[in-house]
């Protein structure tokens, strides 16, 4: 079950406690209130991949393309945090050169790139399955 509906769940089982003497009525009483919960939760999650799904699927670059561009800026920035910034600073101590690139703080970014390789996760899922929309086809001459 849900970590956060077990976390509701507990206090209201703490209430039928008191108020239904009966074990086998309390139980089952818990074990609906739960059902409830975990539909409602899946209902929201089912709800935000349906808005995902129109999204993806727009031809708009500005609505369709903001997941593309966010991995390029993610991917730019680890190149360069991990490949570009140790190279140049190698390149600048062997010169003898005192300066050195800083380092970006990949830390406020992980979060957001996490996300979307879990995105590109359910993208796995969708093309094993044969669910997965075909990108459009370059034109000639492109």
């Amino acid at each position: 079950m849900n970590p956060i509906v077990n976390a509701l769940i507990g206090p209201i089982a703490g209430l039928l406690d008191k108020i239904i003497p009966d074990k086998d009525a309390r139980e089952k009483m818990a074990h609906e209130i739960a059902l409830v919960a975990e539909k409602q939760v899946h209902d929201q999650i089912m709800a935000q991949v349906k808005v995902n799904m129109a999204e993806a699927a727009h031809r708009s670059v500005f609505v369709a393309g903001w997941r593309p561009f966010i991995g390029w800026v993610c991917g730019t920035a680890m190149g360069f945090n991990y490949i570009i910034v140790p190279l140049v600073n190698w390149g600048t101590a062997l010169y003898g050169s005192p300066v050195e690139v800083p380092v970006l703080d990949v830390a406020v970014m992980m979060p957001v790139l996490l996300g979307m390789l879990g995105l590109g996760g359910m993208r796995t899922y969708e093309k094993r399955n044969g669910v997965a929309r075909e990108s459009m086809p370059m034109k000639k001459g492109s």
